[in-house]
């Protein structure tokens, strides 16, 4: 009886030691934005689903926030009401007003191997831009992108131009533009609602220019090479009449271009697979054109690790954003998407490397990057941002000259970021 009893109670212990394990998942929440066109969250939950799959000791829940302000929004809410999240896909802009909240730590804290280190620098160095500040990674590219112009080769043909050539030059945009634009037709179409400070990012380093330093405490406004680039995009309504007049709706463009109501536009890499899905007639991707050189800011999302979590948390976290960042993750997201393969690794796999050789658009993006900038970033982002997007949105209106508007915008943002000067 006692040999009976001793069985059952070794019973007991191992049937607790079990529950005990299948109770000791470490759980993570992920805030993550969805605000360009696409079954995003299809392929984000798929990507979660593999991970668990390969890690049953994690669960991950993802709360999919709406764009960017609001994914921003929520984590930080989350964050202050003691139900934290423990890592988010928020903006790559977001790193300084993230840090001023001491609201994330840096990769570098919690990456702990040579193989940790060794993916910490696998990424494009130009993605890379906007997550390392005080030569520390506080943000890991993921949802990346910069912006490309599309353009319907079938009313290049009609036009009587080259569906093989898209424009080059800023003066080649204006004169296609032309030829481009009838009745009904727009040559080309330039957003200027949503996130008109990006596309001012591309105009100004084709111009030779970017808008901030890299510590995100000083704006250049004000600078010629600047002034002229938005007087540029102004005269392309105003002036050579291929593009509407006023604001151009950043949400319905690729509704637009889909619609041949205008036969270029630019936009974001990630709305690539959508036009690609939808588009009734043959389409072409380029480079954005040059003034001085060939330019765009890289855009999109980052993966941040907050600070409220615990050591086990941290590296749960760590072991998710490396998978969904793996060479093969990132294949499978850029193939799905349109957005680009964040490391060079990614389209070196059998998957990428054939995608792209059967729709060479697919590469327009990474070799972008070669001319690629940072995107607007600083302190107290979100107010500098609205001086210049209020700057740009005045000039496109016809309220103000480009020189008054972005002087005006520059004084604000100096007396903003004056305080975080050293």
């Amino acid at each position: 009886m006692l040999h009976l009893a001793k069985k059952g109670l070794i019973a007991g212990l191992l049937a607790a030691s079990m529950t005990t394990v299948a109770y000791a998942k470490t759980e993570l929440t992920m805030y993550y934005p969805v605000s360009v066109g696409g079954p995003l969250t299809k392929v984000v939950d798929s990507m979660i689903d593999e991970f668990e799959q390969k890690n049953p000791d994690i669960d991950v829940t993802a709360i999919y926030a709406g764009n960017y302000n609001d994914a921003r929004i929520k984590a930080l809410a989350a964050l202050q009401s003691g139900q934290p999240a423990q890592l988010s896909v928020m903006f790559s802009i977001d790193v300084h007003e993230l840090m001023g909240l001491d609201a994330i730590i840096p990769f570098d804290d919690v990456v702990s191997t040579e193989e940790d280190k060794k993916w910490l620098n696998s990424f494009y160095p130009a993605l890379m831009e906007n997550g390392k500040v005080g030569g520390k990674t506080y943000g890991v590219p993921f949802q990346r992108s910069t912006i490309v112009m599309y353009y319907n080769k079938d009313l290049f043909k009609k036009a009587g131009l080259d569906p093989e050539k898209a424009p080059q030059t800023w003066d080649e945009l204006v004169s296609m533009g032309k030829k481009l634009t009838k009745d009904g037709q727009w040559g080309a179409m330039i957003p200027s609602t949503g996130y008109p400070y990006w596309m001012f990012g591309a105009l100004t380093k084709q111009n030779g220019e970017v808008l901030m330093n890299q510590a995100g405490n000083e704006t250049y406004f004000d600078k010629e090479g600047v002034v002229e680039a938005l007087d540029y995009w102004k005269s392309l309504g105003s002036q050579h009449k291929i593009m509407p007049q006023g604001t151009i709706e950043w949400g319905t463009l690729r509704q637009n271009f889909l619609e041949q109501k205008t036969a270029i536009m630019w936009h974001s890499t990630g709305n690539l697979t959508a036009v690609k899905k939808n588009a009734t007639f043959d389409f072409g991707v380029a480079m954005l054109p040059k003034k001085k050189e060939f330019g765009s800011p890289t855009g999109g999302g980052n993966f941040y690790l907050f600070k409220k979590s615990s050591a086990e948390e941290r590296k749960a976290s760590l072991k998710l954003v490396k998978f969904m960042t793996s060479p093969e993750q990132a294949a499978k997201w850029s193939i799905s998407t349109g957005y680009m393969g964040v490391s060079p690794a990614s389209y070196q796999t059998p998957e990428l490397k054939q995608y792209v050789a059967d729709f060479p658009p697919a590469a327009v993006a990474r070799d972008q990057l070669d001319y690629a900038t940072a995107e607007f970033s600083t302190h107290q982002s979100g107010r500098v941002r609205k001086l210049l997007d209020d700057a740009i949105q005045s000039v496109l209106t016809g309220q103000q000259t480009a020189k008054e508007a972005l002087g005006a915008a520059q004084k604000q943002a100096s007396s903003i970021l004056k305080r975080y000067k050293k």
